[in-house]
């Protein structure tokens, strides 16, 4: 089984358009096979950018982990109108975010990291929705060691189903920041995340 945080060559080309609106803003994003949520926005991205969007505060930057196609890079971006990086280790994912990035033109760049590996700078918000099928230890990582890229006010956004684990990755959080659950719908926990 092939997963959407891993490399396939083999794997036929099906592209296809996603459209989504957010209040008075329309994005296209063109998907394809062997991506993440590859024929709809995912429920849990669109919970994470709403329940975000309604609390945010003034960012100068931002950095999406595990971006996949660029959903919540490029919607947050267009809002916000603030730069942002998205990263990811999925090639195709990449590709087609970086062709998102210009057909919703919005300024946002897009590289390959494992997680953090590529990563110097520091930003006001890190978000993700990260790839609970890697396994708890990956999305820790990504969650735990985001702390090291964030400003000194800056905060962490995450969503995580409450039946994949949230609570005890919630757990294991608390040792490090201070966390709070911002939203709760159909099985997603939406959580902010600040340095303690």
């Amino acid at each position: 089984m092939n997963h959407y945080f891993t490399n396939n060559d083999k794997l036929k080309s099906e592209k296809r358009i996603i459209n989504y609106e957010y209040n008075s803003y329309s994005f296209s994003f063109v998907s394809d096979n062997g991506v993440f949520s590859k024929d709809k926005i995912d429920y849990g991205s669109k919970l994470l950018i709403d329940t975000y969007l309604k609390n945010k505060k003034e960012i100068k930057n931002f950095l999406d982990v595990g971006c996949g196609y660029g959903f919540i890079s490029i919607v947050l971006s267009k809002i916000l109108k603030v730069p942002g990086v998205g990263i990811d280790i999925n090639l195709r994912a990449l590709e087609l975010a970086q062709e998102n990035q210009k057909l919703n033109k919005v300024s946002v760049s897009f590289k390959e990291s494992n997680i953090y590996e590529k990563i110097n700078d520091k930003y006001s918000l890190i978000i993700t929705n990260p790839p609970i099928r890697a396994g708890k230890d990956i999305v820790l990582k990504i969650l735990g060691e985001a702390k090291e890229y964030l400003t000194d006010d800056g905060e962490v956004w995450f969503v995580i189903r409450k039946d994949q684990g949230a609570l005890s990755i919630k757990k294991e959080l608390e040792k490090i920041y201070s966390l709070d659950i911002k939203e709760k719908s159909k099985g997603f926990l939406i959580f902010l995340a600040k340095k303690n």
